[in-house]
């Protein structure tokens, strides 16, 4: 800073801090990261999708996912697709969970179903998903065909259409609901929500007791009504 007679003056920085050292030649050209196979990688990849297609043809590239919901409030309004069917699911559908994988169907042992619907919707799609199947014979040229398996019309007729190259096997919908709108009651507009709510998260938290004080007092004139 300069003062009014011209003069340069040098101050201190204040407080306690250390004094400005930083090191900016240091090598940096290790410590970047390069992105120039990007263009080459990104052919790669369609190249291995298109190789891994054909392998797999007439078969689609994806398996047969379940409709699930999100986790948390946040996210359970929106339905996506999960790793796979529970045991329950496939025993509803009338599928083997041993033979479901060579079906093209993805199996979870580990998910559990929590609701009715949620079982339903999946074992509908996955007898959907079997009406639309084609079981192609594991030796074309065996005179004798196996249950269950296509004959040669049904191969042909596949062999005519186009291969299912998305990564999802029966895409999955968002379920469209929408609340027609209608005239508020005056009973809704008298009633206050948190007196409801209250009252029922006690109710709920106090059925046990109460059922309890109900027993020992249906005893205690039991017990009177014997005197």
């Amino acid at each position: 800073a300069a003062n009014p007679c011209g003069q340069v003056e040098r101050r201190m920085v204040k407080h306690n801090n250390i004094i400005p050292n930083a090191h900016f030649r240091k090598d940096w050209q290790r410590y970047i990261k390069t992105w120039f196979d990007q263009p080459a990688k990104k052919a790669a990849r369609r190249a291995a999708r298109e190789a891994k297609a054909t392998k797999l043809a007439p078969r689609p590239i994806g398996k047969l996912r379940p409709v699930v919901r999100g986790q948390t409030i946040r996210y359970n309004l929106r339905v996506k697709a999960g790793r796979g069917f529970t045991i329950d699911e496939l025993k509803a559908a009338g599928i083997n969970k041993r033979e479901a994988l060579g079906l093209g169907i993805a199996v979870d042992h580990r998910r559990k179903n929590r609701s009715e619907e949620g079982l339903k919707v999946n074992v509908e799609r996955l007898k959907l998903y079997k009406s639309k199947l084609v079981v192609y014979p594991r030796k074309p040229t065996s005179k004798k065909q196996k249950a269950g398996d296509a004959d040669k019309k049904q191969i042909k007729a596949m062999e005519a259409q186009e291969q299912n190259t998305l990564k999802t096997v029966l895409p999955i919908k968002q379920p469209a609901e929408r609340i027609k709108a209608r005239k508020i009651q005056d009973g809704e507009k008298k009633a206050t929500v948190t007196a409801v709510l209250r009252k029922a998260l006690t109710d709920q938290k106090r059925a046990g007791a109460r059922a309890k004080a109900a027993a020992d007092k249906a005893e205690a004139s039991k017990g009177k009504k014997k005197k």
